[in-house]
């Protein structure tokens, strides 16, 4: 049942176009409604088993000679994120349902986003690394379409493109780590990596291990400086935003470093990258926060800060943190998503998302009003227990400066952490209070497109249910830990956590103090901000990890046109003699390096005279073909080459493979003179002596090459032949008498099958060319 879970949002989405044509006057989002609903409602089954500390693990067989079978695993970890993207996800579609207008092209939207939520339940759901890898990369191609499904906007599809190029360059770092982690431990399944840690933590591949990993994570959950990706995401609707930010892809790399943790904890390096990635994010996210106008501008910056405090917190690694970690993550998808639609419900009764147009919203909109002060204070961890934000917040303080067991570098750098934890928090605090303050109150600075006016009532469900929890969870946080918090956490540690959270720690309690120089020190910024905003045309000034994507990313497209340009120049003559001098090339170093040049007579077949007469026939049929000035002459003289190579197996005792030969050689000469008046006029084609010449050294070398390779594969035994293999199985194994035909079908199988979907793949690009091709004739 749980691999049907996961499959459920692919399978809906097969079934959604036709939801959409065939009932185009409901909106298509009630059709979707049920899926995310009905999964929450059935992922919540496993909760007794969690609580008891069994974990499930299901396996369906897929490629198990490679080790690599569709494999899930649910312990606590994998259930609080499951949870997380379905029950966010089941708002962010009913909240979409009113935000996206029936004359969208909903069909399409709600296929991606059924996409990405099944790409994120494989995610969190897999234990096999190469399926995780899978649906890793499902989730950056669902993310770009949604990114970018206002595809006629530059913006969305500069942001796709953005979000695509460094995810995925991040998911092959990944993949790269994954290998690495196979190739060392012997098992691509993650509970059993782990188990088998100090095979990892002791090979001389660690470092490359978890930098290549790291940088997957990092992408992905857009740490410094891979953050540049998020804020151009925002060109999608907000629905997305709200899901992306909240509880889904932005969250994968979260994911990814918390259960790998038993892997990589107490190792230094894991430390300092993690931490120190973590740190400066928050710290460079709210910075940045504090400098948007746009409303999604703010929350998308802020979202990068919010993502750095909980990386930090998963790289200090003590049981605190690991809390206190898990504990933002479920507070940041309440107030997150609240307030990613908050936003959109100001850009859709409004006509802007500009602060600096807006203001004086609270007595036009006071019902949204009021789910944005809950929302952006509990992200600004304002000190009141009804704000969930404020309780992981100070338990992020309180595990800056506590770590067990410290190492001496560790302790070196560990007084640094606080200073920097209360730093970032400062920014988050004057971007929160900047965000409700410009926003709602004061008065309206500009004439807007619309008229200020509430939300329609279903608009406002989603923020509501959100905001309530908000609410709940800071009033009976421990309900929420020993039920949710507290099994993920053990899944991370390894081992069960015995906390107990609550709002009032006395006056002694360091994290208070820390709280209140956040509080003084942000309020004071915020009431002086015009008299420092200055700073940012100094830092950042000029550098911007945006102006660096784009000078990366059009350095290498004007690069390549340049180089593609240099070799693509209409000439086939040039093409072939590319590849034919890298392939003389590729072959003389491969040979020299391997010793390839050997050369062995013994075990040879005896030579006749038919067989010697055929090879010299051959050899002059061949010459013969160079030298012809009559076009039909050197197709019929070429097929002598290809109908004596047939008598040479039927000479060696290869019917099979004279058989083919003979059928190759008569379709070739065959499609030869179909094609005999498009071919060129050779009496007519003229060639420099310097051409000539060229074409005479490259052939000439591309025949040694090949007859040095022929000699060299019977001469040169670097390992024992596979032939032996095939002799002995191919009956018992593949059932046939016949090894070739065995070989293409059984054995080859995988080879033979993908060699037919490319075909298929040409038939049907080469099909929709000639049909657009007369669609756009028939327009003209």
């Amino acid at each position: 049942m749980l691999h049907l879970a996961v499959l459920a949002p692919f399978l809906a989405a097969v079934l959604i176009p036709f939801f959409y044509k065939a009932l185009r006057k409901i909106h298509t989002g009630w059709f979707v409604l049920p899926v995310p609903l009905l999964l929450f409602l059935f992922l919540s089954t496993y909760f007794k088993d969690v609580w008891r500390g069994v974990h499930n693990v299901y396996t369906l067989d897929w490629i198990p000679s490679l080790g690599i079978n569709f494999s899930l695993y649910i312990d606590g970890l994998s259930l609080f994120f499951a949870l997380l993207i379905t029950g966010i996800g089941t708002l962010v579609v009913l909240y979409s349902i009113y935000y996206l207008h029936i004359t969208e092209k909903l069909g399409h939207f709600y296929v991606y986003l059924l996409l990405f939520m099944g790409a994120m339940l494989g995610v969190v759901l897999s234990d096999n690394l190469f399926i995780l890898y899978t649906f890793w990369e499902l989730t950056s191609i669902s993310s770009f379409l949604l990114i970018g499904y206002w595809y006629y906007r530059e913006g969305s599809k500069y942001g796709a493109l953005k979000s695509m190029l460094i995810t995925v360059f991040g998911g092959l770092s990944m993949l790269g780590g994954f290998l690495l982690l196979y190739t060392v431990t012997g098992t691509p399944s993650i509970r059993e990596i782990i188990e088998r840690s100090d095979l990892v933590l002791n090979d001389t591949a660690f470092p490359w291990i978890l930098i290549l990993i790291l940088l997957g994570a990092f992408t992905k959950s857009a740490q410094f400086p891979f953050h540049t990706w998020l804020p151009d995401a925002m060109e999608a609707p907000t629905p997305v935003s709200a899901f992306l930010h909240s509880a889904t892809m932005v969250k994968a790399g979260l994911y990814l470093v918390a259960r790998l943790s038993l892997l990589f904890a107490g190792n230094d390096l894991f430390f300092i990258l993690v931490t120190g990635f973590g740190l400066l994010t928050l710290c460079w996210g709210s910075y940045m926060a504090v400098r948007q106008t746009d409303l999604k501008a703010i929350l998308a910056y802020s979202t990068i800060s919010q993502l750095g405090m909980i990386m930090a917190m998963l790289g200090f690694g003590t049981g605190v943190a690991i809390l206190a970690a898990v504990f933002h993550i479920l507070n940041h998808a309440t107030f997150k998503g609240s307030l990613f639609m908050v936003a959109g419900i100001v850009d859709h009764e409004t006509g802007t998302r500009d602060i600096r147009r807006l203001g004086g919203l609270f007595t036009f909109m006071p019902i949204t009003a009021t789910l944005a002060f809950f929302g952006t204070f509990s992200m600004a961890g304002f000190p009141l227990p009804i704000f969930n934000g404020f309780l992981s917040k100070e338990m992020f303080f309180e595990s800056s400066r506590h770590f067990e067991h410290a190492s001496p570098l560790v302790e070196t750098v560990a007084p640094v952490l606080p200073v920097l934890a209360v730093l970032g928090s400062i920014f988050t605090f004057v971007y929160s209070v900047m965000l409700f303050f410009r926003t709602f109150a004061g008065k309206q600075r500009d004439t807007l497109e619309k008229k200020p006016h509430e939300a329609p009532f279903g608009m406002l469900v989603s923020p509501l249910i959100l905001v309530s929890l908000i609410v709940i969870i800071a009033l009976l946080p421990n309900f929420f830990n020993e039920r949710l918090l507290a099994p993920a956490v053990a899944a991370i540690n390894g081992e069960h956590f015995e906390s107990h959270i609550k709002f009032w720690h006395g006056w002694g309690n360091p994290a208070l103090y820390m709280s209140l120089i956040v509080l003084a020190v942000g309020t004071f910024l915020y009431l002086i901000r015009t008299k420092w905003e200055s700073f940012y045309q100094i830092l950042p000034g000029k550098l911007s990890a945006a102006k660096s994507y784009d000078a990366i990313v059009n350095g290498i497209f004007k690069g390549s046109t340049s180089l593609t340009r240099a070799y693509m120049t209409g000439s086939i003559r040039s093409y072939m003699a590319y590849i034919l001098v890298f392939f003389i090339i590729l072959i003389s170093v491969t040979m020299t390096v391997t010793d390839g040049f050997a050369m062995s007579l013994e075990d040879l077949a005896p030579l006749a005279v038919p067989e010697f007469s055929i090879a010299v026939i051959m050899a002059a049929a061949a010459i013969g073909t160079v030298l012809m000035k009559n076009r039909i002459a050197a197709i019929l003289v070429l097929g002598i080459v290809g109908y004596g190579l047939s008598l040479l197996f039927v000479f060696f005792r290869a019917p099979d493979l004279a058989l083919t030969q003979l059928i190759v050689e008569t379709v070739t000469v065959a499609l030869f003179l179909l094609c005999f008046y498009h071919l060129p006029d050779l009496k007519k084609e003229y060639q420099s002596a310097r051409k000539k010449v060229v074409n005479l050294v490259i052939s000439v070398s591309v025949g040694v090459i090949v007859t040095l390779v022929a000699i060299s594969s019977h001469s040169t035994k670097l390992f024992e032949p596979i032939s032996d293999y095939f002799i002995e199985n191919s009956y018992e194994l593949g059932g046939g008498d016949n090894i070739v035909n065995v070989i293409l079908v059984d054995f080859r199988g995988l080879d033979t099958m993908l060699e037919i979907l490319v075909l298929g793949l040409a038939a049907i690009g080469i099909y929709s060319m000639i049909k657009l091709k007369g669609k756009k004739g028939e327009n003209e």
